[in-house]
């Protein structure tokens, strides 16, 4: 089977059990929230900021690799965003073991259901259309919220299952 999407970026972003180990640790999960809102209203405010905009574009890019590294692992599993996380890990790893067939659909659906999400962000920021842009912003989190909860649903279907679902 060809590799996923998911795994892929995964093994761009370096993410071995050790660093998916760290970034389960809730101040990991919850600090990469700010990213894609940071991204935004930088690129929304590019005329003003001026070369400025290239540097404030790094910041949040550089957090994106190295934020699953700069906590330690949590002491427990047992906060939502770590499950979430450590269903995420499963769902990057369904190529190498399976997931139910129910839990794949969702997630599929869910990432699917981003994209039409992206146009108006995309258009929002280029037309420099504030209101659209967040609006649309605020859409793509949202989803993503739905698809961290289905991760939770599928990390918590495979600890049933198995003793350890790391």
């Amino acid at each position: 089977m060809a590799q996923n999407w998911t795994a892929w970026i995964a093994g761009a972003m370096r993410m071995d059990e050790a660093t998916w180990e760290r970034h389960a640790n809730p101040w990991s999960a919850w600090t990469r929230l700010p990213i894609l809102p940071a991204i935004v209203v930088v690129l929304l405010l590019r005329d003003t900021l001026g070369v400025a905009t290239w540097v404030l574009l790094m910041l949040p890019i550089i957090w994106v690799w190295l934020n699953p590294r700069a906590f330690s692992p949590p002491a427990t599993l047992d906060a939502w965003v770590s499950r979430a996380v450590m269903g995420e890990k499963l769902w990057v790893e369904r190529d190498r073991r399976p997931i139910p067939q129910a839990h794949a659909a969702m997630a599929q659906g869910l990432s699917l259901l981003q994209a039409p999400a992206l146009v108006p962000l995309v258009w929002g920021i280029w037309a420099k259309d504030a209101p659209l842009a967040l609006t649309a912003t605020a859409l793509v989190i949202a989803i993503k919220f739905w698809f961290l909860d289905r991760m939770v649903w599928l990390y918590d279907t495979r600890a049933a299952t198995e003793d350890d679902a790391r």
